[in-house]
């Protein structure tokens, strides 16, 4: 939900998702003199709480050598920029915002008149009959093991706690994605209902439990899953992969599942890649729940993920005639003639408003590039999600001079050396491309932040795990790309793949949005610290201006600062 108020010279942009509020600033630079930065006061009316939000830098002049990992309040520290996120709200809230300019020196602070704004977060899902078409309901976990939040909660990885300290941090970082996978197989609890699950990792009890109470109950259960483990040209099966399915047929076993549940065997080499669940009410597909989510730990408590809802029969219909493909266990060839006819190639830029399926594997690479060409279409903004690198098709965008923000979350810049190298040098070409890759701060690390934890639950993919890209999503018309398939080619060609392409719903552009913006800068501070400003090799804190040099940036023509100005401000669609 989007909201504009403008008092006092100074305009205030908030953009509300459901666990994160992002606030624009902007006013013009005559007004910035003097300027200080903003203090934030936040009430919240459901909790009858009103206090000033916290950042972590200070004036050296009033308060010098801060703890490592310290909070101070923005009365006293102002925020020096034009964009601030609170990723501490809760969904289906109405809060008022109170942004001040603040002026003076150090240890004498001045308040102006400022912006008082009321917004509503959005609910995790709308009530039934809210709103024509899809009601989407979507999940993203806090995806931040290593952050200075965990740091401060719990002193050790999440693996080395035990029981209330563990369940906490394991809720933490859910952040109600887990609960969110429960209560949607929950739903289906008696013979009135029926699951069809389509699932690649799928070692969390929690859910495999779900499963064998909905069918205990009377649900008509049916899941599909990745028993494929690929050959070596001896003919030796894979040792991790026969591990993995091995595992998987242990807790089939042990639940009672093994009679309802159809192995995915044909074309070993590929993988089944989907992790989607059908819903049906007497017979009839009335949701499907989607995304990047495997059914592990690690991918609900560790790497970021996302889980996507979609209440809409017609969809759930598609979703549940390509379940009925896959549990036939076809070979490529044939499922790839099947796909194309079911959801076919697109061709326009932009799509059918609404939501588009799209199934894999599919014959050549057209739908691959067409997600190039959607990228490539942007005006104003683009966000892109890389969990192995970036495919050809969209480093060939990439090389395009643009004149507007693109940003990028990559897991790491490559799958190898060559790659990673490629990568980074197409994407350093253009100053407006701008990148965060995963990593944490060291308990040594520069600016004397707190030493984060690594990500112990994950072994492969530690940081993000989404599939996702946003093309102007702050816009009149924002398009969303999201689901299993990692924009490659062999997530196009070669395995059970779905994604759902979303036009014109500026609701999931939004909450999308937020929490990319929340991802991207957490891990873009830590890229920074790790790689650029540790090679000085001198400790040092990273203070607030004690004046108002900080405002230039902000201003200069065709600088990366007034683009984000601008982009979280003035270029946002507000109704």
């Amino acid at each position: 939900m989007r909201f504009r108020k403008t008092d006092h010279g100074l305009t205030v942009t908030v953009v509300a998702g459901t666990y994160v509020v992002t606030l624009g600033m902007d006013m013009a630079q005559a007004d910035t003199t003097g300027l200080l930065g903003f203090a934030i006061r936040r009430t919240d009316p459901a909790e009858d709480e009103s206090y000033w939000l916290t950042g972590m830098r200070t004036f050296e002049a009033s308060y010098p050598n801060p703890p490592d990992g310290a909070l101070v309040s923005t009365q006293e520290h102002p925020i020096q920029d034009f964009l601030w996120s609170d990723f501490t709200t809760k969904p289906g809230r109405d809060y008022l915002y109170e942004i001040i300019p603040v002026t003076g020196k150090p240890k004498n602070l001045r308040y102006g008149d400022g912006v008082r704004i009321e917004i509503a977060t959005e609910p995790e899902e709308l009530p039934a009959g809210h709103a024509a078409g899809p009601a989407h309901a979507i999940y993203f976990n806090r995806g931040v093991i290593g952050s200075q939040a965990y740091a401060r909660k719990w002193q050790v990885a999440p693996n080395q706690l035990k029981g209330e300290a563990r369940d906490d941090a394991m809720a933490w970082l859910s952040r109600g994605l887990d609960e969110a996978i429960l209560r949607y197989i929950g739903q289906a609890d008696s013979a009135r209902f029926s699951l069809r699950a389509a699932v690649y990792e799928f070692d969390y009890e929690p859910v495999i439990a779900a499963f064998q109470k909905a069918r205990q109950q009377g649900a008509d259960v049916r899941i599909v899953y990745d028993a494929r483990v690929a050959l070596s040209r001896q003919g030796v099966p894979d040792k991790e992969q026969k591990a993995r399915v091995a595992r998987v047929d242990a807790l089939l076993g042990e639940y009672g599942l093994s009679d309802v549940a159809i192995p995915r065997r044909s074309d070993p080499s590929y993988i089944a890649h989907n992790k989607f669940i059908v819903l049906l009410d007497q017979g009839h597909p009335v949701a499907v729940w989607t995304g990047s989510t495997n059914f592990t730990e690690s991918g609900i408590y560790g790497q970021s993920n996302v889980g996507h809802l979609v209440r809409d029969p017609a969809l759930a219909q598609q979703y549940l005639a390509y379940w009925t493909e896959l549990s036939g266990d076809p070979d490529n060839v044939p499922l790839k003639a099947s796909n194309a006819e079911a959801t076919p190639t697109l061709v326009d830029v932009p799509p059918p408003g609404g939501v588009t399926p799209i199934f894999s594997p599919r014959a050549g690479l057209a739908q691959l590039r067409w997600y190039g060409s959607a990228l490539d279409s942007a005006e104003l903004m683009t966000c892109f999600t890389g969990a192995f690198g970036i495919n050809q098709v969209f480093l060939d965008v990439f090389k395009q001079d643009k004149d507007y923000l693109r940003y990028v979350f990559l897991e790491k810049w490559g799958v190898n050396a060559k790659t990673a190298e490629a990568t980074e040098q197409a994407l350093g070409r253009d100053h407006d491309i701008q990148v965060a890759v995963g990593t944490t701060l060291p308990a040594d690390a520069l600016y004397h932040w707190l030493g984060e934890q690594a990500n112990t639950l994950s072994r492969n993919v530690k940081y993000t795990h989404t599939k996702f890209m946003l093309v102007d999503p702050l816009g009149q018309d924002p398009l969303v790309i999201t689901g299993s398939a990692n924009f490659s080619d062999a997530s196009t060609t070669d395995n059970d793949e779905n994604m759902l392409v979303i036009r014109g719903d500026r609701r999931v552009a939004d909450i999308y949005t937020g929490e990319f913006m929340r991802l991207w800068r957490h891990y873009n501070f830590r890229y920074i610290v790790t790689t650029v400003d540790a090679k000085s090799g001198e400790p040092r804190h990273n203070y607030l201006a004690p004046d108002a040099s900080w405002v230039a940036g902000f201003y200069k023509p065709d600088g990366i600062k007034t683009k984000r100005r601008l982009a979280f401000g003035a270029q946002v669609a507000v109704d």
